[in-house]
């Protein structure tokens, strides 16, 4: 199991640090196309949490990047799925769906190595998990998985990956499961 605690301490993580992180897991070309998935999460998991959740799991994080899910959100609370999210997500980032998931799962799990354990469970309350209610296990693959690893990110070559777990559909809210040819 990784270390889900090794970077708590870092409490002087800065933007650079935080966006080239991401740049380096999701392996973007560029700073606009991290800061855009970053922006993208963030803001549109910030508009599903209640506010006072959005504060709590922001407070770890560059002053930059905690203004994603708190001052960038107009609207806290609101309901909707994990088809909902990935489509909002994609939208925002200019990314297909499948990719926008990625970005979302690799995103939320660099995120929990920032945030004290007990405001990232409180995130995962937030979001019901069942396959009959809401789904949002989705984006917790790579959490529940041991989280990202160079050893990982090497074996697989990163981006992403077809769907292991026998679940169906891709992610993307179009309905049932499509092939990825």
């Amino acid at each position: 199991m990784a270390d889900t605690g090794s970077l708590q301490q870092n409490s002087c993580m800065d933007f650079d640090e935080f966006t080239g992180e991401i740049q380096h897991r999701l392996e973007l070309p560029g700073t606009g196309e991290t800061v855009r998935a970053i922006r993208a999460t963030l803001s549109t998991l910030g508009q599903r949490l209640p506010e006072g959740n959005a504060e709590d799991l922001a407070a770890s994080l560059p002053m930059e990047i905690k203004w994603y899910l708190t001052g960038a959100v107009q609207e806290h609370g609101q309901r909707f799925d994990w088809q909902e999210f990935v489509s909002r997500v994609s939208e925002i980032e200019q990314a297909d769906a499948a990719d926008a998931a990625y970005h979302a799962r690799v995103i939320v799990d660099f995120v929990r190595t920032l945030v004290p354990e007990s405001d990232f469970q409180q995130l995962r309350d937030s979001l019901p998990e069942s396959e009959d209610d809401e789904d949002w296990r989705q984006l917790f693959e790579i959490v529940d998985s041991g989280g990202w690893s160079e050893a990982v990110e090497a074996q697989t070559g990163g981006g992403p990956q077809p769907e292991v777990t026998g679940r169906s559909g891709d992610g993307n809210g179009s309905g049932p499961a499509q092939s990825r040819d």
